[in-house]
């Protein structure tokens, strides 16, 4: 029997999967607080309660008094610094923790895969597992996870999704945009594997972990995501099937000049005070093992099955883009 819930507050209500969350949730009755930071250009869905505050514990704890579950999502992908990392997906996720615990709300906080680190389709990734990141993404991942299984009197469920993407997604778009102009570059490891997963099922995810009765999400970390894996060429060929009046070709992009690329992107980075797009980070995931993960306690704990494949959750983002204007 399903937990009830009529109130949720979403931390990065504004982003990708923020916004996707608020309105799976709306749609399901439950009334929505969108925590946006102070200054922020970006505007929460339509429908929630917009809430100004920056990730504080005093700032968030009126937030949370009235809500019977809080959504963490806000943090950042990309950086210059390790220790920008840390700033954000560490204290602020400690603000949060500490202020759900002070209004007695369950905690969902959204995680990483990054966080437990590579791992090959042949031997995906168990909750178990030793973490193993190798990024310092990955690295504070993990450490926002140990401080929300540490914030005492919380009662909380991790999930860990591996790639999210869906309409709306600006992660993927560069990748939509260059198969759309005819080129589609393969990069990285030919025979890495990673775990994938739509919009609508990290969306379904969150809400089954909100609702889920006592243990079955309380103190679990979860996986998220499809359970086939995908690799580079399942995209290549989905990407190609999604825009077939786009004629593409698919180049194999040298591992020595991506390491080159890097190199350059972290000197990019640096002088103009923004990351870019391919940084010694990025590359050092795009050479690992793979990604993947299994998702049995998904389904065992939460009782949710991702149901959109790669082909069908390409060709959705696909359209999404195009009757938007973005390809």
């Amino acid at each position: 029997m399903a937990r009830p819930v009529q109130r949720v507050a979403i931390t990065g209500a504004t982003g990708f999967i923020g916004r996707y969350l608020t309105a799976y949730l709306l749609d399901r009755g439950i009334e929505v607080l969108a925590v946006v930071r102070p200054g922020s250009p970006n505007q929460a869905h339509a429908g929630a309660t917009v809430v100004t505050a920056p990730l504080e514990t005093t700032a968030l704890v009126d937030a949370f008094s009235k809500v019977d579950g809080v959504v963490h999502l806000a943090g950042i992908v990309a950086a210059i610094r390790a220790a920008d990392y840390a700033a954000v997906n560490v204290e602020g996720t400690r603000a949060v923790a500490t202020a759900a615990a002070r209004g007695a709300a369950r905690l969902v906080h959204v995680s990483s895969l990054a966080a437990a680190g590579p791992a090959p389709a042949d031997a995906p990734r168990r909750e178990e597992d030793a973490p193993r990141p190798i990024t310092p993404y990955g690295q504070s991942k993990l450490e926002s996870e140990r401080t929300v299984e540490q914030t005492p009197g919380l009662r909380w469920t991790i999930l860990r999704p591996g790639v999210v993407y869906g309409p709306g997604d600006h992660g993927m778009l560069p990748l939509f945009r260059m198969a759309a102009r005819g080129l589609l570059p393969l990069v990285g490891r030919r025979d890495a594997a990673y775990t994938f997963v739509f919009v609508d099922d990290m969306a379904r995810a969150a809400h089954a972990a909100l609702t889920a009765e006592g243990a079955a999400a309380e103190g679990r970390t979860c996986f998220v995501g499809h359970a086939d894996p995908v690799m580079a060429g399942d995209v290549l060929a989905a990407l190609r099937q999604a825009l077939p009046r786009r004629r593409s070709i698919v180049v194999p992009v040298p591992g020595a000049l991506v390491r080159a690329l890097a190199h350059a992107g972290d000197v990019a980075g640096w002088l103009s005070g923004r990351p870019a797009l391919l940084n010694q980070w990025r590359a050092r995931e795009l050479f690992a093992e793979g990604f993947v993960c299994r998702v049995d306690r998904l389904r065992d704990c939460l009782g949710v099955t991702a149901n959109v494949g790669l082909q069908d959750g390409i060709a959705r983002t696909a359209d999404w883009y195009l009757r938007e204007g973005w390809l």
